[in-house]
């Protein structure tokens, strides 16, 4: 690894950049311990300490020192840069240096550069009413929480797409370099394009310990870490010592080395036209863990080690010991050099930081909705199917989207704000069209028999869901736009990564300074009920169950019953912003039944009454629900056969589309009002509810509602394999003949009247089970069943 030698900071630099990193870590310590006297004006007393000491300190000084140094080469060379830190429990840290360069106080005016500030600064710190530990969205600067470890680099990636003069300091902590996400995510590095996105600068921040044990790579040798991180692609330099004013010209030269790397490969592809893959750099950070903290603690070692971790002094209110050791702690930064009589910082500690937009706790990319630009986005009714009547017209309904993404990448490309992702799905789900327009980004070797691929692009695709929602979620939260395309049941991979977004969306939406950013918008295809020919493995409709766990304010859920009703809400959720956005839609052949203006208006609605399908005249015998493209088909293949073989009966059948219309609107802001779902669903008659996930979730969303003791919902319940597509729906009981049945069941007199035709419906189950295990696939009525004719 490249060791810099130099020794750049002249005694006044070197000076003031210690001032100031001392001033930080005073502020985080203060943050961590104390609820009054902050300056210290009189000897430290227990009332003065906080009853619950919460926070980490170890990482805290690591990350204050990385913050120092980037100020200088923001001031230095005018650079636009953001601070991603993956250890997020520094968040003292962040909140000490967002408060020394003024932006914090700029959002929080409550919380101003004096004495009184600087207590309420403290006191909010994990306090009730206050501030969590974390970076969290309430932190000025940033767009990473950290709560959950091996997000940070790929966020830091898709924060610099398309930002060419943007970079992204990206501080990794070496436990959470053991994680999965982050293994992967150093690959990014492979789709970078120096000519026309931004620059990241990982850091490897090597403390050594997690908790409460050693890091891996820590222990491996700079030999091995240095292979591993050349083996990624990269450039690795070390910066390491536990004595400030060795490490500080360490790291300034290292960062004027980096810096001027990072421009010069950016010169070549911008102006020398070099598209060759470069080697950017990577830096390894080693200081001790707890760096300037107590370094024995009742008798045991504690700076540099594990016990570092999170509050280095625990009993600080309570024992007398650790109280007066926490005060000489805190008095070894000299507070009387850094903070004037008013509590303020003293010129000297911050006159040299960045200014303006420069500050990292203020620069626009890190609050995304200032910087976002609408999508130009083509009118959809245009690519619509062409419908003379219901059923007739067959179509991919994805393949439909795909050729609207076509026009909205083109009507996009002088902005340069609109990106799709996925692990390599983008043609399997048929949404290559796009590909007529753009490349998918790729700076690897590219050979003959290889397709579509380029140093730049609009589609993103790496077989790693975590790198495809990390790059999306850094590039939605600094202001641009785009789409995560995935197989239905692997979505699963990135519950995690939603959990987290779903609570920074949730936060963000409650403070006023942030301001919205577009939606997170996922379109699942290659879904459960089209995965017979994969299997059990590729069969699970359970990422909506999990999303619709998050926040009523935050999440959407649609199910488009064909090519023209995904085409509205497509459109209707680029439009949208700070949302999470989950529209399962098949990419097989099937009917479609709307024309496009209808289509627009029952997403419009959310649900409605199908009156083409129903025979009811305003008061049914029972009520025929969809929710998803498969349950529709075979919702309307039963009625039909209602209508062939009970005539007299009233059927009304209902297609949903917005899930969490199902809902009470005083559960959700989409939900129908009572009177609204009574007239529709009715209180008094069997509703048969197709769903087309796991049917206890449609329970939970109407359970608030008059008529559900009358709701029998179908849908997945784990039943599944490798074979045909009306198997699929035989094995879950929900084909249109046990549909029939549950009528029969359900409508008070049919089980006694229509035995017979009962029957019939359990013996066509059978006939379908021995044709398909003959002939290996379905029924000829099954596969070339059409809604019939007016």
């Amino acid at each position: 690894m490249q060791v810099s030698s130099a020794t750049p900071l002249s005694t006044s630099e070197l000076d003031r950049i210690d001032a100031y990193w001392r001033a930080a870590n005073y502020l985080a310590v203060g943050q961590i311990y104390l609820m009054d006297n902050p300056l210290l004006r009189e000897p430290l007393r227990s009332e003065h300490v906080k009853p619950r000491l919460l926070g980490h300190w170890g990482t805290t000084p690591g990350l204050n020192f990385l913050y120092a140094h980037l100020n200088r080469i923001i001031a230095a060379r005018q650079q636009e840069m953001v601070y991603i830190t993956g250890p997020g429990h520094g968040g003292p840290g962040l909140v000490a240096n967002t408060w020394l360069e003024g932006s914090y106080s700029e959002v929080y005016p409550s919380i101003g550069q004096d004495e009184a500030g600087m207590r309420r600064l403290f006191t909010q710190f994990s306090f009730p009413g206050g501030v969590p530990s974390h970076v969290a969205p309430e932190t000025p600067g940033s767009i990473h929480e950290g709560g959950e470890l091996g997000y940070s680099l790929a966020h830091a990636y898709g924060a610099v797409f398309d930002n060419p003069h943007l970079v992204a300091a990206c501080v990794i902590g070496d436990g959470e370099a053991e994680t999965g996400p982050l293994a992967t995510a150093w690959h990014s590095n492979k789709f970078l394009d120096p000519a026309g996105d931004g620059a990241v600068l990982p850091i490897l921040h090597l403390n050594g310990y997690k908790i409460a044990n050693p890091t891996v790579l820590s222990r491996i040798g700079d030999e091995e870490l240095e292979a591993l991180l050349r083996g990624y692609g990269y450039e690795p330099y070390l910066v390491e010592g536990d004595d400030p004013a060795v490490v500080h010209q360490r790291l300034a030269a290292t960062f004027d080395e980096v810096f001027d790397a990072i421009a010069e490969i950016q010169r070549r592809a911008r102006i020398a036209g070099d598209t060759s893959r470069p080697r950017w750099p990577v830096i390894v950070f080693r200081t001790p863990k707890g760096w300037t903290g107590p370094a024995e603690v009742d008798g045991l070692p504690v700076e540099g080690t594990w016990r570092a971790h999170q509050v280095p002094l625990p009993a600080a209110r309570g024992d007398a010991a650790h109280l007066a050791q926490l005060e000489a702690w805190m008095r070894s930064y000299r507070p009387e050099e850094l903070f004037d009589d008013s509590g303020a910082p003293r010129p000297e500690i911050v006159d040299w930081l960045p200014a303006g937009d420069l500050r990292m706790g203020a620069n626009p990319h890190a609050n995304g909705g200032r910087l976002t630009r609408d999508l130009e986005l083509p009118d959809f009714t245009g690519y619509g199917v062409k419908v003379s009547a219901a059923g007739e017209t067959v179509a991919e309904p994805t393949r439909v989207l795909g050729a609207w993404l076509r026009d909205v990448v083109t009507a996009n490309a002088p902005y340069r704000n609109f990106r799709l992702v996925g692990p390599d799905e983008t043609e399997s789900n048929r949404l290559g069209a796009v590909l007529d327009v753009t490349d998918k980004v790729w700076r690897g070797r590219i050979d003959d028999v290889d397709v579509h691929l380029g140093p730049s692009g609009r589609v993103m695709e790496i077989l790693s869901e975590h790198t495809c929602q990390g790059w999306l979620e850094g590039y939605l939260l600094t202001g641009r736009h785009g789409l995560f395309s995935c197989y239905e049941a692997f979505t699963h991979i990135v519950d995690s990564m939603v959990n987290q977004h779903a609570k920074w969306l949730k936060v963000s939406r409650e403070l006023r300074w942030r301001m919205p950013i577009p939606s997170l918008n996922y379109l699942l295809t290659s879904h459960v009920w089209r995965q017979d020919h994969n299997g059990f493995s590729h069969q699970d409709p359970g990422f909506i169950d999990h999303v619709v766990n998050k926040s009523a304010d935050v999440i959407r859920v649609y199910l488009p019953p064909d090519a023209n009703t995904l085409l509205s809400v497509a459109d209707h959720c680029l439009r949208s912003r700070n949302y999470i956005n989950v529209v399962v839609a098949g990419k097989q052949p099937q009917p479609t039944w709307l024309d496009v203006e209808a289509a627009a208006l029952h997403c419009a609605r959310g649900l409605g009454i199908w009156e083409w399908a129903s025979t009811d005249t305003g008061d049914p015998d029972v009520v025929l629900a969809a929710a998803g493209d498969v349950p529709t088909m075979e919702v309307l293949a039963a009625a039909d056969l209602l209508h062939q073989h009970l005539p007299e009966l009233k059927v009304r059948v209902v297609n949903v589309v917005d899930l969490m219309r199902l809902q009470p609107d005083t559960e959700h802001p989409h939900g129908l009002p009572d009177a609204e779902f009574d007239a529709i669903f009715t209180t008094d008659r069997p509703i048969v509810f197709a769903y087309h996930g796991y049917p206890w979730l449609i329970h939970r969303l109407t359970y608030r509602r008059a008529g559900h003791d009358h709701l029998h919902v179908r849908g997945y319940k784990e039943e599944g394999t490798t074979t045909t597509p009306f198997d699929m729906l035989v094995r879950n009981d929900m084909d249109r003949f046990h549909l029939v049945m549950d009528v029969i069941d359900r409508v008070p007199g049919l089980a006694r009247r229509r035995a017979t035709l009962r029957q019939r419906m359990v013996d066509k189950r059978a006939e379908h089970r021995e044709y398909i295990c003959r002939t290996g696939e379905d029924l000829p009525e099954i596969r070339d069943w059409r809604w019939p004719a007016p």
